[in-house]
C-alpha cells in the first residue's frame, strides 16, 4: 500500500532564540519554515557552526528540543540552519523549568 500522507514544512515567519544545550549560549534568528519534525532558521553567518549540536529553539509560542543537522549559506551575511526535532530529556526540561518564567516582580 502506498502512503499518501506527507509531512511538509510550512512557512512560519517569527523571531527565534536558539540556546546551545551544552554552553547555554544564545543565538538570535528568523524562522523560515517549520514542521512537526523540524525547523529552519536564518541566522547571522558569523554564528559558529551548530551542526551536530543539541539546541533548544524558542519561536513565539513554540519550544523545540532539536539537533542542528545542516547549514546552508544564503546571500549576504546570513545562513540557514536546519534542525531535526528530538524528544525532550529530563535535563532539558529541568533547564526550561528553571529558566522560563523567572522571578516576576
Amino acid at each position: 500500500m502506498l502512503e499518501r500522507r506527507t509531512i511538509n514544512r510550512v512557512e512560519f515567519l517569527a523571531n527565534s532564540v536558539i540556546v546551545d544545550k551544552e554552553t547555554l549560549h544564545k543565538y538570535y534568528g528568523q524562522v523560515k519554515n517549520i514542521s512537526p519534525l523540524g525547523i529552519a532558521i536564518t541566522v547571522d553567518k558569523r554564528i559558529p557552526n551548530l551542526v551536530g549540536r543539541d539546541m533548544i529553539v524558542v519561536a513565539e509560542t513554540m519550544i523545540m528540543y532539536a539537533e542542528a543537522v545542516r547549514e546552508d549559506q544564503e546571500e549576504g551575511e546570513k545562513k540557514s540552519v536546519a534542525f531535526k526535532a528530538r524528544k525532550f530529556t529530563p535535563d532539558v526540561l529541568q533547564y526550561l523549568f528553571e529558566h522560563i518564567g523567572g522571578d516576576e516582580e
